[in-house]
């Protein structure tokens, strides 16, 4: 519950920006009061994968509610990047079962909400609800990727997260793209157009 007088807080933010591969996922997290419970909080990029895991468990305990949302690659590629990503934003908001009144967004860009929104840039590292946000997100994310190691073999999925390394990078030009990569994304069309013409991309 909110304090009185002081209005119902939802942080948001997103995971996945910059993958060639993968969803991008945000959350939606309602904390109590300030979060002043939740010691810790920071941008998830700030705390190793197993203290990240330990804070997703605390927060998940502790929020007052909270929801994870997707947008596919597929998406990705017919949206572009950042309209995905706001996407997966209001599908969070969706799925939280407690309603807020105010939507603090990490970044520059809210997305459309039914309640009132502020985009702050640097608010994963400011704002304890939109920290939150950050952790159960990449911990989500994360977790999703490595289940995709399993399904899509040889592109290391499970190490880097989709995210473009050099491993990455070889691996997609000598394999090709897998359902999970996106089209629009440069190295990934790069390396669907340099395939042999009798090895094609398996259909979404």
């Amino acid at each position: 519950m909110s304090a009185p007088g002081h209005p119902r807080i939802a942080g948001f933010d997103e995971v996945g920006r910059g993958c060639l591969a993968g969803a991008v996922i945000a959350a939606a997290v309602i904390l109590p009061d300030d979060g002043s419970s939740l010691p810790g909080l920071t941008d998830s990029k700030q705390l190793s994968p197993r203290r990240r895991e330990e804070m997703a468990a605390l927060i998940r305990k502790t929020a007052v509610a909270f929801g994870i949302g997707r947008a596919g690659p597929a998406e990705i590629d017919e949206l572009n990047i950042l309209q995905a990503s706001l996407l997966a934003m209001q599908r969070a908001y969706d799925a939280l079962d407690v309603v807020p009144e105010l939507g603090l967004v990490d970044g520059k860009h809210c997305p459309l909400l039914p309640c009132a929104s502020r985009a702050i840039v640097g608010g994963d590292l400011s704002v304890p609800a939109i920290s939150a946000a950050s952790i159960l997100a990449k911990v989500y994310r994360d977790r999703e990727m490595v289940i995709a190691e399993h399904l899509f073999p040889g592109y290391g999925f499970a190490i880097h997260k989709g995210y473009p390394t050099a491993s990455h990078r070889a691996a997609l030009n000598r394999l090709g793209p897998s359902p999970l990569h996106r089209l629009s994304f440069k190295p990934v069309h790069a390396s669907l157009q340099a395939l042999p013409p009798h090895q094609t991309r398996e259909s979404d």
